[in-house]
């Protein structure tokens, strides 16, 4: 069972995850982060790194991404790559991932390739107003990833904003349930732990 979770930048969509992840046990579910997917840009000037459109679906390697679903539900284990984002580069070292019953991916583009919708047995949009995304963006950026508030907002208003409306908003239409920001996350994610609690007993 694979479960994807979309959603716009700061949307609240890998605290979703890590709290499935939590409450069922990461012993039997796997949690694949599509940012872990993004191109390596170490060939360019860091300048040029910066500048780089990394909300558009071209700056992840899809192909990658799917051949690692495909061989984890052939039951072979593979080797998630780690991505810096300072300095926007993959680094020497990988996370293996062995196969499991269920498997998550969560990130703001997996509703806008179509390859990768083929294997998404489940589908989740959060969906979190643009201001909570901002600021959440905001202090991610400072706190986690060395950015300034000027490198964010510029940022933002260049590339994030545009291809939110682009390619992510419109991805929405692509899911199973909405869960919209506010009370309701905690019953959905319960839904989604009970969901896959049923799937690992079927297992058994």
């Amino acid at each position: 069972m694979i479960i994807g979770i979309c959603g716009g930048t700061g949307s609240g969509k890998t605290t979703i995850a890590n709290k499935i992840v939590e409450s069922v046990g990461a012993e039997n579910v796997n949690l694949i982060e599509q940012d872990s997917y993004y191109r390596n840009l170490a060939d360019m000037p860091l300048d040029e790194r910066r500048q780089a459109n990394f909300d558009h679906p071209d700056a992840v390697d899809n192909d990658l991404l799917i051949n690692h679903l495909k061989r984890l539900i052939d039951g072979y284990p593979v080797e998630i790559p780690r991505y810096d984002f300072t300095t926007h580069t993959r680094l020497p070292e990988s996370d293996k991932l062995s196969p499991r019953t269920v498997t998550i991916v969560e990130g703001i583009l997996i509703f806008s390739e179509p390859r990768l919708l083929e294997f998404l047995d489940l589908k989740v949009f959060v969906d979190t107003p643009d201001d909570i995304r901002l600021v959440r963006r905001i202090r991610r950026d400072m706190d986690e990833r060395g950015r300034t508030l000027k490198q964010t907002l510029e940022q933002y208003e260049k590339t994030i904003r545009p291809m939110h409306y682009e390619f992510v908003e419109p991805s929405k239409r692509q899911a199973d349930i909405i869960i919209p920001e506010g009370t309701q996350i905690g019953i959905t994610i319960e839904l989604l732990c009970g969901l896959i609690r049923e799937k690992l007993r079927g297992e058994q």
